[in-house]
């Protein structure tokens, strides 16, 4: 897996970022969604590097070489759903048909008072759980994140609703791991996602749609040091104004023993990857990494 990703400049412009989130909120939702065939247009003639990395995606999920109408709906899904993030932070839920699957997985431990974790990926909306949970269940939830210096995405969405800006904890920062101990411990739920590697990632090699890549180890290791309950969730957008929010155990307690922590590690996350294999063959459009995901795996 590449590092790319830290290096690749943010797509849009501000304008353009500012724009949408002003006829969003002075709008509303289907008068908002017309920009979104000239954003896959601006993507399909100026992204050359976000084209050929959906294609290099979408000839494996698909099993078949994609066609340009399956690259603009790749496009479409993506900038439909930063849309939609605009209404989830600011609590417009409603205008949503979301169908959550199995959520006592989480719902149970926080009953209790449970701490845990939820491992996610840049595979639909993390937004639809964070927003939800946080304006309407009130569950209590914190992201670690890398935050990207002048990320103007995130410096809009957060000015947009405060309480979703302080539920992030930032990656690779002097008390990131305090931090995120204290409120695991406190009964809270930790969210990740740990389909990317960084800078500072210790990877790991695993099979992912057929061809081997790089995913982070941290995750994992993360949660053998919390030891809590690990949960996976993927918020998938089916069109229109449909998500499907899945919750499912990945692990009452993660052990890594001495003698062979890397060939754990290595396990658990190839456990991981099957499973975002899964559900990016049920949701294929929605994996959101532009850049080249398998590098010189190939």
């Amino acid at each position: 897996m590449s590092k790319q990703w830290q290096q690749q400049k943010e797509r849009g412009s501000a304008f353009l970022l500012r724009f949408m989130r002003w006829s969003a909120l002075n709008l509303g939702r289907a008068p908002t969604r017309l920009i979104l065939p000239p954003i896959v247009l601006y993507f399909l003639l100026g992204a050359s590097k976000a084209r050929r990395a959906s294609r290099d995606y979408l000839k494996r999920a698909l099993n078949q070489p994609p066609k340009l109408r399956h690259v603009a709906k790749h496009f479409y899904y993506f900038a439909a759903t930063i849309l939609d993030r605009v209404f989830l932070v600011i609590g417009n839920y409603k205008i949503f048909d979301t169908r959550i699957h199995h959520p006592e997985v989480l719902l149970e431990r926080v009953d209790q008072g449970q701490g845990c974790i939820l491992m996610g990926a840049h595979l639909g909306s993390f937004e639809v759980l964070r927003s939800m949970g946080i304006t309407h269940k009130h569950l209590p939830i914190k992201v670690l994140m890398y935050k990207r210096p002048g990320e103007w995405i995130m410096k809009l969405l957060d000015a947009l609703n405060p309480q979703i800006a302080d539920s992030v904890i930032p990656l690779y920062q002097p008390n990131t791991l305090l931090m995120a101990s204290e409120f695991v411990a406190s009964g809270g739920v930790l969210g990740m996602l740990a389909d990317r590697v960084d800078n500072e990632s210790k990877t790991v090699r695993c099979n992912f749609l057929g061809t081997p890549t790089e995913f982070p180890s941290g995750p994992i290791a993360l949660a053998a040091t919390f030891n809590v309950p690990v949960i996976l969730i993927f918020g998938l957008y089916r069109g229109a104004n449909r998500y499907d929010l899945h919750f499912e155990l990945f692990a009452e307690h993660i052990t890594l023993s001495r003698e062979n922590r890397e060939q754990d590690l290595q396990q658990w996350m190839q456990k991981y990857a099957d499973r975002l294999a899964h559900y990016a063959a049920k949701a294929p459009y929605n994996w959101f990494n532009f850049y080249d995901y398998w590098h010189e795996y190939g």
